[in-house]
């Protein structure tokens, strides 16, 4: 379970703590189990920060904690805190990334059901970059890509894992489907077949409003016996 750590200090010092952190960063390099820092500051009281470190466990956490040069770099930190600071211990018991949530809802949409409420979620002005098509294209060319897509397979999208960074996420998904219609010129087979692939998709005011596709095209006309082995 992700674990999170906060800690609260009040410094006068802090561009010399935030270089005393570049430098934990560095030497730990290779070691370090945190996988991400983040400092605040309070906007009612300028010598107030908070940083807030996440690990994956509390076990990594605690690796952490032990080696030499975050003891060293704790002291230090102390040193320029006009007072003790104070840590407080989290388990992470809820953590919801809502874009992630909506990029996962559209995937699991997409094979199936109504195509005009697979796309409620998607703006207006939406632009997609597929390297399947000679230039970028908009919604519409997007709900009729789609609904090609679903007349030449019955298909789905199993969703391996998601990554949210700002108003982007990345899913990389295992696509699987049976051929049932004409695909590209090549009539329907009734073959069952996979393809992997990456989609960003970047978000504003939580609605889909760009995607980036990365996927495997070759290999899935290799299947339908359009290209040699």
């Amino acid at each position: 379970m992700t674990f999170v750590q906060l800690i609260d200090c009040r410094t006068s010092r802090f561009d010399e703590m935030n270089r005393l952190m570049d430098t934990w960063v560095e030497q730990t390099k290779g070691r370090r189990t945190a996988t991400h820092a983040l400092v605040g500051k309070d906007r009612s009281d300028a010598s107030h920060f908070v940083e807030i470190v996440e690990f994956p466990s509390y076990e990594e956490a605690m690796r952490n904690s032990n080696l030499p040069e975050t003891d060293r770099i704790f002291q230090d930190m102390v040193a320029l805190c006009d007072e003790m600071p104070t840590f407080t211990d989290l388990e992470v018991v809820r953590d919801e990334q809502l874009n992630r949530d909506v990029a996962r809802e559209w995937f699991e949409r997409v094979g199936k059901g109504d195509i005009d409420r697979m796309f409620e979620r998607v703006t207006d002005d939406y632009l997609d970059h597929n390297p399947a098509n000679p230039g970028d294209t908009g919604l519409r060319a997007a709900r009729e890509e789609v609904a090609g897509w679903r007349r030449a397979f019955d298909f789905s999208f199993r969703v391996d894992d998601q990554i949210a960074q700002e108003d982007r996420v990345c899913t990389r998904w295992t696509w699987t489907g049976r051929h049932q219609g004409d695909f590209v010129g090549i009539p329907a087979t009734g073959q069952n077949v996979t393809m992997t692939g990456m989609t960003c998709q970047r978000f504003r005011e939580g609605m889909i409003c760009e995607s980036w596709w990365e996927y495997d095209r070759a290999g899935l006309l290799e299947q339908l016996g359009v290209l040699g082995e």
